[in-house]
């Protein structure tokens, strides 16, 4: 259990939780700090927290948060700082969602019905927030806690938003360096629902009554002009790898891809900013349900609702499974390396995007697809990659159990895992069968799970798509067969976290897994006038965190933050 009160979190709570605990938090963080090498530019240190209680607000740099110790599956020995020795140390980036808002294609018009996954306001200045990420990354000597270097950085998924060529190019470069133009369409002028006049969107240059200025949101004159302008990314400094997300390898995420009609919509002059209340009602009713795409086509195929004409452009065809693995495997894209970001020759065809790869000597990653491309957002596992797993997970592991729970031993040398795909095990139920292997059945999280548990060696299974930080617990009456699961925010919704994880040996017959989280790299009060790239990713923070859509619940717990997750050591 976790040592440290929930009651004793410091967080975008407000100001009278602050006051009711800063005794203990203050308490909490001196012991985090002693512990610490260094927190320097981590949450251990500062957090964006905001300011009043209610309407549109700014952000300010808050305390850090203290170290939550979880002890759900094994005791923490007493002196295991003095004994510890650092196994590996990460970085994990997920659901970035480099998102073209000027695509055709995307279904703005429904986030009344479907929430923030069709609109944000801040999604304009998404490229720009992603790159104070990676200067964030950049800036850190190693793991707070073990001050090891880290060894990589992997992203779980969702690497672009709606798997455009354009938007591919962008994750390419913000992660590799160079310079981004984050414009599609005209090269002048921004053609997207923010300027679209409609009240069911934020129209920064403009004075009318949206929904959002309503809420508070500022006017801004010249925002998309700066929104739109050309910026350096300076690239990571590390080694980084990919896994495949749904909003690669889907129409919004959701939707089948080949399909002719959407397809030319991306690539189109026709822009829909909206439908009359019946029809987008109808819509969002029936976007997640199979039997309504045909409703859902004829709909679009018409000339109902309101059309902008805009500048077609080439850039914004969707790319396919193969192309987003060829992509990575071009050497133009190498950037700090390694050639192809985990993918090897074999997964060109986009048939079978999973891999595994060496994270530190005697420590292995193994890159999952949980993706289908049956449509949904949801995902799954398949069979032939089921059985992969197993293969991959036996030949490195001297002791592993049958699914009858017989021991089995072999000689072997041992390798402890972290596994990482998109999908969480609680996401993991859409059996829908995948185009890929169409007459191969899907396996749900339950399944899949119950594998894990099979392998004392399996440490962590880090992944994304929730949107939402949180840390689950795998417990298994054997100690030795349980493990962690460890799910982190995304950074297109507040609160925009990316996580530092070290994996260290205690020597006392347990590990510990730190897990921090960190901000991007801006000023936590933006400054309107502020057009650099730091000022406008503090002013998509702050947008984020005022989204009428965006949901408390997506920041976890201090238990899923700053944590310290002890289990057993299954090499001793």
């Amino acid at each position: 259990m976790a040592e440290l009160d929930r009651r004793q979190f410091l967080g975008w709570s407000g100001a009278a939780l602050a006051f009711a605990v800063a005794g203990p938090i203050d308490r909490s963080l001196r012991r985090t700090a002693a512990r610490a090498v260094a927190i320097t530019g981590t949450t251990l240190e500062s957090a964006a927290t905001p300011v009043g209680a209610s309407g549109y607000r700014r952000l300010a740099a808050g305390p850090g948060w203290p170290l939550v110790v979880r002890s759900d599956l094994a005791a923490g020995q007493s002196g295991r700082d003095n004994r510890r020795t650092a196994l590996s140390a990460f970085v994990q980036f997920t659901d970035v969602h480099i998102v073209d808002a000027q695509s055709p294609a995307r279904f703005e018009y429904l986030h009344p019905q479907i929430g923030s996954s069709a609109f944000r306001p801040q999604e304009t200045l998404n490229p720009l927030g992603a790159s104070a990420l990676v200067r964030r990354v950049n800036g850190l000597s190693g793991g707070p806690f073990t001050g090891r270097p880290f060894d990589f950085l992997m992203t779980t998924g969702d690497n672009t938003d709606n798997h455009e060529t354009v938007e591919l190019d962008w994750y390419l470069t913000l992660l590799n360096g160079g310079t981004i133009t984050p414009n599609t369409g005209d090269p002048s002028r921004f053609e997207g629902v923010q300027n679209s006049g409609s009240t069911l969107f934020w129209n920064p240059e403009s004075t009318i009554a949206d929904e959002y200025q309503k809420a508070g949101f500022p006017h801004l004159p010249g925002f998309l002009g700066n929104a739109i302008k050309s910026f350096t990314s300076l690239g990571l400094k590390l080694p980084w790898y990919a896994t495949f997300g749904n909003h690669d390898d889907s129409v919004v995420g959701t939707l089948p891809d080949g399909i002719p009609l959407l397809e030319d919509m991306y690539t189109g002059n026709r822009k829909i900013e909206g439908f009359d209340a019946g029809t987008l009602s109808k819509l969002g009713n029936g976007f997640g349900d199979p039997a309504f795409l045909a409703d859902l086509l004829a709909i679009l195929a018409g000339n109902a609702g309101l059309v902008r004409t805009v500048t077609p452009d080439v850039r914004r065809k969707p790319f396919s499974t193969a192309g987003f693995v060829q992509a990575h495997l071009n050497p133009a894209n190498t950037g700090p390396g390694p050639v192809g970001h985990g993918f090897r020759a074999g997964n060109a065809d986009g048939v079978d995007v999973y891999y595994t790869f060496p994270m530190a000597p005697g420590i292995t990653g193994i890159s999952l697809d949980t993706t289908t491309l049956g449509g949904f957002a949801d995902g799954s596992i398949g069979v032939g990659q089921f059985e992969w797993l197993t293969n991959v997970l036996e030949a490195n592991s001297s002791r592993y159990y049958d699914i009858f729970g017989f021991r089995h031993t072999h000689h072997v040398t041992d390798q402890l895992f972290v596994l990482f795909s998109h999908h969480t095990s609680g996401t993991m139920g859409n059996l829908l069968p995948d185009s890929r292997h169409p007459l191969e059945p899907r396996l749900p999280g339950s399944m899949f799970v119950s594998l894990l548990q099979r392998f004392p060696n399996v440490v962590a299974w880090v992944n994304g798509h929730t949107h939402a930080n949180q840390i689950i617990a795998h417990p298994h009456s054997d100690p030795t067969r349980s493990f962690w699961e460890i799910n982190t925010a995304s950074h297109t919704d507040y609160p925009q976290h990316a996580r530092l994880i070290e994996v260290a040996d205690n020597h006392d017959g347990t590990l510990s897994v730190f897990t921090t989280l960190v901000e991007a790299d801006a000023p936590y009060q933006a400054d309107y006038g502020d057009t650099s790239v730091a000022g406008m990713a503090a002013l998509y923070r702050e947008l984020a965190f005022n989204d009428i859509h965006a949901r408390a619940a997506l920041m976890g717990t201090p238990a899923d933050h700053n944590t310290e997750l002890l289990l057993t050591n299954p090499l001793g």
